[in-house]
C-alpha cells in the first residue's frame, strides 16, 4: 500500500504520463488547478504523487502507474535525498539476498511483521557479505515497504528491478553522479576487448563501465561508498564476480601489484587535489612525474601500472589534456615507449565531467623487449562512436582506415610541443587518400554552387522610411521578448539547451538542462538573438520547436500576421551590428531596436531578401571551411606523391 506523502517531481510526472518534461512545464501555467508544490525548491519542486494523479485523471491524461515505479516513489520518501543512495544501497542488497536465498525469504515473509524486522537484518548479512562497507543501517524502511521491494524483484527480477532503480537513481543525481553515458561506456569496453576478461576500474563510480564490459572478473574502486556499494550489488545481480573497495586509488590504492587485462577508467578531470605532494616518488610514474594541474596524466599511469604487458587501457581525457605544455614530458615519454595507440575525439558533452570534446586514449602497456611501434592512430568520430572501433578495429588489422581516422608517424609528433589533438592533426576526410581531394573538391563546388545573391536594385533618391521600436511593437502586442537565464548548468538534464555558440554556428542545440519554471521554451518562427553583440552577431529564425534558451540569448515571438520574423531577424541584426561597430559593450536593449513600419506584405518581401543574405553568410562560412581543407589535401596530396597537376 502506498504512503500519501509521496512526493514527485517533474521528470517523475513526465514519466508517469508518459510525455516530455517541457509538458509538464506547459501544464502547470496553463492549468489552474494543476497541484501546487508541496516541497522541494524552485528549481525543483515536489508535488504529491496523490494529488498528481487525480490531476492526470480528471484530465485524460493517466497511465497507470507500474509496480515499479510506485516503489521508487516510497523508496524516496523514506528520507531526503541526500540519504536516497543509502536507501537504494540497502534496496539493492535486499534484492541479492533474494537472488541468493530465495527459499529463506519466503520462510521469513510468512512472519508478522515485528518478527520479520527482527531477524532479516541477520539473515540478509549471513548471505550478503561482499559488498564494500557492509550493510547501510539505521535506515527507516518498514515491513511493507521491505514486502514491496521483495514482490516487485519477484515479478521483475532482482537484476532489473535494481538496474531500473539505479536508472531513477541517477536522475535524481545527474548533477552529483558523473556517470559515464552508456553508448559511450559501451565503445570504451569494445576498443578494450573487455569481454570475458579481467577488467579494473579505479574510478567506477556506480559501476557504468564495469557492467558493460561482459567481464569474467572485474576489480573497482572508488572514493565514496554508497557509489562502490551500489558498483558491487549491480555486479554482483548480473553474476560478475566482482571484487569493489572503497577508498581514494591514488593515496590508497586498494589493488597494489595487481594485474588485469584490460582498465577502463572515466577519471574526475581537473582535480587540484590528486596528491601531488604526497606522491611525487610514487614508482606508478613510470612516464614521468604527472604535474600538479594534469591529474588526468596521474590516472593514466595508474591504470597503465595496473594492466599486464600486452594489456589495453582506454581511458577518457578532456580535450586538452593532448596539449596542454606542463604534459609535454610524459605525452613524450608514452610516446617513446610506445604505450599510447590511439587518440579518439568525440562529441562536445560525451563526457559527463566536461561541456567540451573529450577524447578517449587507447593505451597499451609494453611487453618486455618489444620493439616500440612507429605511428599512433587518430580519429575524429564525433557523435559517430561506430567509426571509432571500426578506425581501431582496421588499425589493429593492418586494414584500410575510414576517412575519419589517420595514423601519424611518433617522430613526427616529437616536436617541441608534442601536441596531440586530432582534430588539429586530422581532417574530416583522410589525407593519405588520394580520392580525398576530389571528394573535397566536390563538396566545395556543391556548395559554390549553392550560392545565392539576392539581387538589390539602387534607388534613384533615399527612400525615408517611417520607423518604428520593438518595444512600440511589444506594447501593442505584435511581438514579445523573452531573455534567457543568465547562468545555467548545461551539461547535463534532459531538455536539449540552444546556446550562443549554437546559435553562432547554426547548428541544433548542444546543451542539456533540467527542466524548470522560468526556461523559455522555443517554438517554430521565434527568432532568437544574442543579448551581448559581437562583430559575429548571429540572429536566427527558429525552423524547430522544442529545445530551450540557453544563458545569453534574447527570443522574439512575433504574431506572423503582423510581423514577419525574416524581417525582424535582419533588423535586429543590424542594430547588433551598429552598436558593435561603434564600440558598444553594453546588452542589447530589444526595445530599443529600430525597424521600419511596413505593411506585412512588404515586410515579407524585405524578410525574403534578409533570410537570402544571411544564409548566403552562412554558405561563405561553410565554403571557407572546406576550402582550408582543399588547400591542405592538395598541397600535402602533391609533395607526398599520391596526387599530380591534370
Amino acid at each position: 500500500m502506498m504512503r500519501d506523502d509521496v512526493t514527485v517531481n517533474a521528470a517523475d510526472i513526465a514519466r508517469l504520463a508518459d510525455v516530455g518534461r517541457a509538458a509538464v512545464s506547459n501544464w502547470r501555467k496553463r492549468f489552474d488547478d494543476f497541484p501546487s508544490p508541496v516541497g522541494g525548491t524552485a528549481s525543483s519542486p515536489a508535488f504529491s504523487l496523490v494529488q498528481v494523479e487525480q490531476w492526470l485523471r480528471r484530465h485524460d491524461r493517466y497511465v497507470e502507474v507500474s509496480p515499479l515505479e510506485r516503489l521508487w516513489q516510497w523508496l524516496r520518501a523514506v528520507g531526503d535525498d541526500l540519504r536516497l543512495g543509502e536507501v537504494v544501497g540497502y534496496t539493492g542488497a535486499f534484492l541479492l539476498y533474494l537472488q541468493r536465498d530465495a527459499s529463506g525469504w519466503k520462510k521469513l515473509s510468512r512472519l508478522g511483521d515485528d518478527d520479520l524486522l527482527r531477524q532479516l537484518p541477520a539473515a540478509v548479512s549471513r548471505v550478503v557479505t561482499d559488498l564494500p562497507g557492509g550493510l547501510p543501517r539505521e535506515l527507516e524502511i518498514g515491513p511493507a515497504l521491505i514486502r514491496a521491494i521483495a514482490d516487485v524483484g519477484a515479478e521483475q527480477g532482482p537484476a532489473e528491478t535494481f538496474d531500473e532503480i539505479c536508472d531513477r537513481y541517477v536522475d535524481v543525481h545527474s548533477r552529483r553522479l558523473l556517470v559515464t553515458p552508456q553508448k559511450v561506456a559501451e565503445l570504451m569496453v569494445r576498443l578494450a576487448g573487455t569481454a570475458g576478461a579481467t577488467v579494473m576500474d579505479p574510478s567506477c563510480g556506480i559501476g557504468t563501465l564495469l557492467l558493460a564490459s561482459g567481464a569474467v572478473r572485474a576489480f573497482g574502486q572508488d572514493v565514496n561508498g554508497t557509489a562502490a556499494r551500489l558498483t558491487a550489488v549491480r555486479l554482483l545481480l548480473h553474476g560478475i564476480e566482482a571484487v569493489i573497495r572503497t577508498g581514494d586509488s591514488m593515496r590508497a590504492d586498494a589493488f597494489p601489484g595487481e594485474r588485469v587485462d584490460a582498465v577502463v577508467c572515466n577519471p574526475p578531470f581537473n582535480d587540484r587535489s590528486w596528491g601531488y605532494e604526497e606522491l611525487t616518488s610514487d614508482p606508478r610514474w613510470e612516464y614521468g612525474l604527472p604535474p600538479r594541474g594534469e591529474s588526468e596524466l596521474a590516472w593514466l599511469q595508474h591504470c597503465l601500472a595496473h594492466v599486464r604487458p600486452g594489456g589495453l587501457v582506454v581511458i577518457m581525457m578532456p580535450g586538452v589534456a593532448a596539449s596542454r605544455r606542463a604534459g609535454r614530458r610524459v605525452r613524450g615519454n608514452l610516446l617513446r615507449a610506445g604505450a599510447l595507440r590511439a587518440i579518439v575525439t568525440l562529441s562536445a558533452g560525451a563526457a559527463p565531467a566536461s561541456s567540451g570534446a573529450p577524447d578517449l586514449w587507447v593505451l597499451r602497456r609494453p611487453a618486455p623487449d618489444e620493439q616500440p611501434p612507429s605511428d599512433v592512430l587518430m580519429v575524429n568520430a564525433g557523435e559517430d562512436l561506430a567509426i571509432a572501433e571500426t578506425a581501431w578495429r582496421a588499425y589493429t588489422e593492418g586494414a584500410e582506415l575510414p576517412d575519419v581516422g589517420r595514423t601519424m608517424r611518433i617522430i613526427d609528433l616529437l616536436d617541441e610541443e608534442i601536441a596531440l589533438t586530432p582534430s588539429q592533426r586530422v581532417s574530416i576526410v583522410s589525407q593519405s587518400e588520394p580520392s580525398a581531394f576530389t571528394g573535397v573538391r566536390k563538396r566545395a563546388m556543391t556548395a559554390l554552387a549553392g550560392l545565392d545573391i539576392p539581387a538589390l536594385t539602387p534607388l534613384a533618391q533615399r527612400r525615408d522610411l517611417p520607423m518604428t521600436s520593438v518595444g512600440e511593437l511589444a506594447r501593442a502586442g505584435v511581438v514579445t521578448v523573452h531573455q534567457g537565464p543568465l547562468k545555467m548548468t548545461i551539461e547535463e538534464g534532459a531538455l536539449p539547451v540552444l546556446t550562443a555558440k549554437d546559435l553562432l554556428l547554426n547548428r541544433a542545440p548542444s546543451g542539456r538542462a533540467e527542466d524548470g519554471p522560468e526556461l523559455v521554451v522555443i517554438e517554430a518562427g521565434d527568432v532568437v538573438a544574442p543579448l551581448i553583440p559581437r562583430g559575429d552577431t548571429a540572429v536566427r529564425v527558429m525552423g524547430e520547436a522544442g529545445a530551450v534558451l540557453g544563458p545569453q540569448l534574447l527570443l522574439f515571438r512575433v504574431d506572423p500576421e503582423r510581423l514577419d520574423p525574416h524581417f525582424l531577424a535582419g533588423c535586429l541584426r543590424v542594430t547588433g551590428e551598429a552598436s558593435t561597430r561603434l564600440g558598444s559593450l553594453a546588452r542589447m536593449d530589444p526595445r530599443r531596436a529600430q525597424l521600419p513600419r511596413l505593411s506585412i506584405d512588404e515586410q515579407r518581401a524585405y524578410g525574403d531578401v534578409f533570410r537570402r543574405l544571411l544564409a548566403f553568410e552562412d554558405t561563405v562560412h561553410e565554403v571557407r571551411r572546406i576550402s582550408e581543407g582543399l588547400v591542405r589535401l592538395g598541397l600535402d596530396g602533391l609533395l607526398d606523391g599520391i596526387l599530380q597537376p591534370g
